[in-house]
């Protein structure tokens, strides 16, 4: 069974692994300086499917993504 998403994805409360980034120029760099790394581990704490913004827990941080940032990162659930 493939275990591996988007994060855009992942339903809230669920937490997940990140696998890669889908390179995008500046906005996969932005990912990266947020500490959006691979093998860094977060949970989703708020997903609104058609509306932004996403909320993530990771490094210690809440953060907020729109879902076009979130489809460059390839996840899997844990």
């Amino acid at each position: 069974m493939d275990n591996k998403f988007t994060l855009n994805e992942v339903k809230p409360g669920e937490k997940c692994r990140i696998k890669e980034l889908i390179m995008n120029g500046a906005l996969t760099q932005r990912l990266l300086d947020m500490g959006f790394l691979r093998g860094t581990e977060l949970e989703v704490i708020r997903n609104a499917p058609f509306a932004d913004p996403l909320e993530v827990f990771i490094r210690g941080s809440h953060v907020s993504l729109r879902h076009n940032e979130a489809k460059l990162l390839v996840v899997e659930r844990l």
